[in-house]
């Protein structure tokens, strides 16, 4: 085949760790595929501090720039976390696949070998910069002490391990990827009372809507055999609930889909701005009726969300 994909990714080491799973992936199967990996800084890995004045919220400054390097032909293919992207995809760019998802849970890392949030002592300094995440937390434990943290993954761990913190909460998948799940203090969260990010855990190879990848439809059907049926599902319908409530990226929400016994189950808890209300609901449908359109059951459910008083709640944000 002789062909040379390349593949945008952010230069964070996750991220580029994520791009060389994608790239070993499809080695595998087209040993004559040559891919290259393309880093690429975009305006969030820039920020300091949240940028909310940027059209389409913080979401947009994770992508843009991959975005307008596939656009003008610059890479053949990006490489995202599923949770970064907009809930609408621009009429430009679509979905190539999602491969196979990592775990999707949260996880609480501790500075000694507590585990559990209810192991934290009182008043403990818990970090996370997620409102979501904020508010789960509370809900459990009202008596945290909860302190912006930002930054990559191991600059979040180092600044636990310096005693900044008691504990902070991050994705599971992240720290799984980076070959850190060793730590005495880990401990993952129910997801049933810490609901999931929209797409945790998840991939996402984004290519261009008019084009096959490379321009070739050979290439398009191999990068086309890493989609995972059971991610692309689930995070077809989270996403489908984010855009049906018109959630932004500050929004905090959480949802997570599951299929599981023939079934396309769907959980979805939402905070007001301030945390002090919340409305949360669940669906399940049976895989044989969800499958025409999975997106459906995202969509059904945030109806039902917007009409339990989410619209309310979503004005305020």
């Amino acid at each position: 085949m002789g062909f040379v994909l390349r593949l945008g990714a952010r230069p964070s080491r996750l991220a580029l760790i994520q791009a060389e799973l994608i790239k070993s992936a499809l080695e595998e199967v087209a040993r004559e595929l040559r891919v290259e990996i393309v880093p690429i800084k975009t305006s969030g890995d820039r920020l300091t501090r949240p940028a909310l004045a940027e059209p389409g919220g913080t979401k947009r400054l994770f992508v843009k720039e991959l975005e307008q390097a596939l656009a003008v032909g610059r890479v053949d293919l990006n490489v995202h976390s599923m949770k970064d992207l907009p809930a609408d995809l621009g009429a430009q760019f679509r979905l190539v696949a999602v491969p196979r998802r990592e775990d999707p849970r949260d996880a609480l890392v501790s500075r000694t070998a507590t585990r559990g949030l209810e192991a934290l002592p009182a008043g403990a300094r818990l970090g996370t910069s997620s409102a979501r995440r904020s508010f789960e937390a509370l809900r459990k434990r009202a008596d945290l002490n909860v302190m912006p943290l930002r930054g990559n993954v191991d600059t979040r761990l180092a600044r636990l391990e310096a005693g900044d913190f008691d504990g902070i909460i991050v994705a599971l998948a992240g720290l799984k990827r980076l070959g850190r799940t060793k730590l005495a203090g880990l401990s993952p969260l129910d997801e049933q009372t810490f609901v999931p990010a929209a797409g945790q855990g998840a991939l996402a190879l984004e290519g261009l809507s008019d084009r096959a990848v490379g321009d070739s439809r050979e290439l398009e059907a191999i990068i086309s055999g890493l989609n995972d049926g059971t991610a692309a599902a689930e995070t077809e319908a989270e996403r489908a609930f984010l855009a049906e409530i018109g959630a932004t990226c500050a929004s905090p929400v959480g949802v997570r889909a599951r299929m599981a016994e023939g079934a396309l189950a769907i959980h979805a808890l939402l905070f007001s701005p301030d945390g002090a209300q919340a409305i949360e609901d669940a669906a399940s449908v049976p895989a044989e009726r969800a499958r025409t359109d999975w997106a459906a059951v995202g969509r059904e459910l945030g109806h039902r969300i917007l009409n339990a008083g989410g619209r309310a709640l979503l004005a305020d944000d």
